[in-house]
């Protein structure tokens, strides 16, 4: 079997295509309207997402699929996306996290041989589940033998390298700047695994209105980089 660290470093790198890393969750229609303008507007935009969004929605709903995926356990696989895509109010957003988890399963099925992939796959194509990349990324993590904190942190690490590479493609970040903020948001992530492990899906929450607003904004932008 190959080490798994391997898996874990697969899976949280930018080159991996889950389609996560073309989506700057409303950063760029911020920063086109100039609410984002530094490093340090940059480092704020990551806190409130992971604080008031990702960290008590998207992760919870990530450990609860990991910890039915484990049990095998599809039917609860299937309540924690249905409920992860009610909870998640913006269309844009719900439409982009099924095609990222679609990605995601795609070339995790071309990778990794797994019979719930494929099963999960089938509930997709008939409409029985949506298939949300938090869910996806779970089911992953266990087919390749990572540990549910290890899903955890690759998840998280991922969606921050993947915003902080997008503000640096916007043209508001250097690299410097994001590696300094990699570092101070290691903590962080430490600490959002750590609280969303003991949360169900019933504590699932979220309030971000301005990145709201802005996710909702980016299709109307001139000039677009991201999806949304």
């Amino acid at each position: 079997m190959v080490d798994s660290r391997l898996a874990l470093m697969q899976l949280s790198d930018s080159f991996f295509p889950s389609g996560s890393f073309t989506l700057s969750h409303g950063l760029e229609a911020m920063v086109q309207t100039n609410q984002i303008r530094s490093a340090q507007d940059v480092e704020a935009f990551l806190q409130l997402l992971l604080h008031n969004k990702v960290g008590c929605s998207d992760l919870i709903a990530l450990i609860h699929a990991y910890r039915a995926s484990a049990a095998n356990d599809l039917s609860e696989i299937r309540r924690a996306d249905q409920q992860l895509y009610a909870q998640t109010l913006i269309q844009a957003t719900r439409e982009a996290q099924c095609r990222s988890g679609q990605a995601l399963l795609l070339v995790a099925q071309s990778t990794w041989n797994d019979a719930q992939l494929v099963a999960f796959q089938e509930d997709i194509d008939t409409h029985d589940t949506p298939g949300l990349h938090p869910i996806v990324f779970a089911m992953v993590g266990r087919a390749v033998h990572l540990s549910e904190r290890d899903t955890s942190f690759a998840f998280l690490h991922s969606f921050v390298t993947g915003l902080v590479g997008a503000a640096i493609r916007l043209g508001v970040l250097g690299h410097l700047g994001a590696q300094s903020i990699l570092h101070r948001m290691s903590l962080e992530i430490e600490a959002i695994a750590t609280q969303a492990s003991a949360l169900s899906l019933e504590d699932m929450w979220s309030c971000t209105p301005a990145i709201d607003i802005a996710q909702m904004s980016h299709q109307r932008l001139v000039s677009k980089q991201f999806s949304t």
